[in-house]
């Protein structure tokens, strides 16, 4: 069967591919763009502080994140100085990714300078689910003519910590010029309404006379709920013939996409993912190998990165096909999260991104299984070299909520009996049930530490559910009495 991702595939493939791509991100194929790929933060952070202090229009910034440290003072201290100078500056970032991070005064300066800054679901009466969306998009537009987008937030830790021997974090970003920038800022505009008032409208601009590049690509920009990226990611590990490498921060194998990649890897494809091989979070590491075991089995190679933290999320398949942005792969990227991503179908910068892949493989730890000498002797999973440690400053909230979920996984599957729990999920299952022996405890021995708690969350869904119950009456009446008036000014 002839290569879909491959220029040298038959029309008629190469159509149904495109086709396939198109429907499942729910974006379509743009030409004319130029990329370049940017590695760690520093590349990232010195690029678009260029844009930003060159901008004469406008300056629309979105990220899940924004530190009050010497990073994120430099940030906000640039967008100052453009909207004194008459520049259009508008940030938007997210509640849960700035809580703890930087307070409201932090903008203070920009608001005064004439700015705009608005802040992503906060948390507020009668969305009792609702804020556990997140915008976890990172993105910057300048001008509507050059865009990034990354999974770089706004902060000091990504640099790492030279005086305590912390190597910065390993992440990736891309400056874009092109049609595509015109979808950039139409991703944020989107985000804009859903915090307040829509985006004020700008001047269109001209026409170039010449493509930016030679580049097609597709920005995928998803919402909560609609998972264009979990379709996009499940059908390349179905098209991808010779190689998916993949590189992401916090994975959580669900088992469709996980026997998506087991039957990649099964037909011949080499199959690769690169995760964080430690955290500041000691037990998150070691909840992450419990779902290595179906992947190893496969022939999946597993490697762990041995820096201080890999934040990067990336795919490459086949030398033709990339993606680069901010979601993971888990759920809450998937489903949960506004992400933004960029699907680029170029062998030039597939090529660069696999190049990397390979020199970040130099420093990573591959995760074998270790033969077994026994007949039915289960296979053990060690690491193919010894790790280095890493000494940390600090992290991200989706990895403990990884861990989470892995322990979730663990357990149901062992209650479920869905797939054989080898010895890398032992602990996760110990640590489960010493949890629940001791909320057992607790409930027998001092009952109200378990009723109050409960009693708190049975009355924030009641507020909640009244409230939104009470809003809904509210709207019904408008509209009746607005049906009444029309009605009246008929007769």
């Amino acid at each position: 069967m002839p290569d879909p991702l491959s220029p040298s595939s038959s029309s008629s493939s190469r159509l149904l591919a495109q086709q396939a791509l198109s429907r499942a991100a729910g974006a379509p194929l743009l030409s004319g763009n130029a990329v370049d790929l940017l590695i760690d933060a520093a590349a990232n952070y010195a690029a678009w502080l260029e844009a930003i202090r060159g901008a004469r229009q406008r300056v629309l910034l979105e990220n899940y994140m924004v530190r009050d440290d010497v990073v994120g003072r430099e940030f906000r201290d640039a967008l100052v100085e453009r909207a004194q100078a008459g520049v259009f500056v508008a940030v938007v970032v997210d509640w849960v990714g700035c809580l703890g991070q930087s307070r409201s005064g932090f903008w203070a300066p920009l608001r005064a300078a004439g700015g705009e800054v608005r802040v992503y679901n906060p948390l507020q009466l009668g969305q009792t689910f609702g804020w556990l969306s997140r915008d976890h998009r990172k993105s910057l537009v300048v001008d509507g003519v050059t865009g990034f987008l990354s999974g770089v937030c706004i902060s000091a830790r990504w640099l790492g910590n030279p005086a305590r021997d912390v190597p910065p974090w390993r992440d990736t970003g891309v400056a874009l010029r092109g049609p595509v920038v015109t979808e950039l800022e139409a991703a944020f505009a989107q985000s804009w309404s859903a915090t307040g008032t829509p985006l004020r409208e700008f001047p269109s601009a001209a026409e170039p006379t010449t493509p930016a590049g030679d580049v097609a690509l597709r920005l995928i920009a998803t919402q909560p709920s609609t998972a264009g990226m979990y379709r996009l990611d499940q059908l390349i590990a179905s098209l991808a013939t010779r190689t998916l490498w993949l590189t992401d921060a916090y994975f959580v194998g669900i088992a469709p996409y996980v026997q998506a990649l087991v039957a990649a890897a099964r037909d011949g494809v080499d199959v690769r993912l690169l995760v964080p091989g430690s955290s500041d979070i000691p037990a998150v590491a070691n909840m992450s190998r419990a779902g290595y075991r179906p992947l190893l089995k496969a022939g999946i190679r597993v490697f762990e990165w041995n820096g201080s933290m890999l934040h990067a999320k990336t795919a490459v398949a086949d030398g033709q096909w990339a993606r680069v942005g901010s979601s993971n792969l888990n759920l809450a990227s998937w489903l949960g999260n506004q992400e933004l991503d960029v699907a680029i179908e170029d062998a030039t910068f597939a090529g660069k991104l696999a190049a990397q892949y390979e020199h970040d493989l130099e420093n990573a730890t591959e995760i074998v299984l270790a033969p077994h000498h026994r007949r039915g002797h289960a296979e053990k999973v060690r690491t193919s070299q010894a790790r280095p440690r890493v000494r940390h400053c600090g992290g991200s909230s989706g990895r403990a909520a990884a861990g989470a979920l892995r322990l979730a996984n663990s357990v149901g599957a062992a209650l479920g009996h869905r797939r054989v729990l080898g010895a890398t999920s032992a602990r996760p299952l110990f640590l489960a049930t010493a949890a629940l022996l001791v909320l057992g405890v607790i409930a027998a021995l001092w009952p109200a530490w378990i009723g109050w708690p409960v009693a708190v969350l049975c009355a924030w869904f009641a507020l909640n559910l009244g409230i939104r119950g009470w809003r809904l009456r509210r709207r019904q009446r408008t509209a009746r009495e607005a049906d009444a008036r029309g009605a009246g000014h008929d007769t």
